[in-house]
């Protein structure tokens, strides 16, 4: 891939990346529900692009959660939309439909299996917040998870910053907005503008979505 990232001098990750091999593609993905995407998924995208140096990161929406009390969500069809409404002026941030194209329940070890099975010239890197690193032990296969991908951890202060399993830690800005959030706030009728892009804020409006969540 021909772009080149721009090192970010004031954020810098705690470990750099192997050198790079011929012909041997870095992309990070960062997974979520994206119901619907915000600011604060699309900040923590370009900022470990930027601050690892990455070719790409894909943004990869879940089919279905795994966890044991999973999210109800909207179609994935209205999910993907706003996807690529906002990432479509950003040429350093893609889409990874792997999961909702399989559907079923999404274990990231099945997925990253399939993905590396697929594309055997890259390097994944796959994100996960702060507070999850320390549930790593108990992911789907995780041990086998380990020898498929390096995991990111987006630092967040009243989390530990220690695992067992190698992670490369990312600063990003704190911003404290959740998908959840916005949702009740659209469905108490207040204004969501600047907590995720006007695209998405003008698509939801337009398909009525959010308004009568239980």
């Amino acid at each position: 891939m021909s772009r080149q990232a721009t090192p970010v001098n004031y954020l810098t990750a705690t470990k750099s990346l192997p050198q790079k091999e011929r012909n041997r593609k870095q992309v990070g993905i960062l997974g979520g529900n994206f119901n619907p995407v915000h600011q604060t998924h699309l900040v923590i995208a370009d900022q470990v692009f930027h601050q690892l140096g990455l070719d790409a990161v894909y943004l990869m929406p879940s089919y279905e959660s795994p966890h044991v009390d999973p999210k109800k969500t909207i179609d994935a069809t209205h999910r993907l939309n706003m996807l690529e409404l906002a990432t479509h002026n950003n040429p350093h941030l893609s889409i990874e439909k792997e999961e909702i194209m399989r559907g079923g329940k999404s274990y990231t070890y099945e997925t990253m299996k399939r993905l590396v099975e697929k594309n055997p010239d890259v390097d994944y890197y796959f994100i996960i917040g702060g507070d999850m690193v320390e549930y790593l032990p108990t992911w789907y296969k995780i041990d086998q998870l380990m020898h498929l991908i390096q995991f990111v951890g987006i630092r967040r202060p009243q989390y530990p910053q220690t695992s067992d399993y190698p992670i490369i830690w990312v600063d990003v800005p704190l911003m404290d907005i959740s998908s959840t959030f916005i949702r009740e706030k659209i469905q108490a009728g207040c204004a969501v503008r600047y907590l995720l892009p006007d695209s998405v804020v003008q698509y939801i409006a337009e398909k009525r979505l959010y308004l009568d969540e239980q």
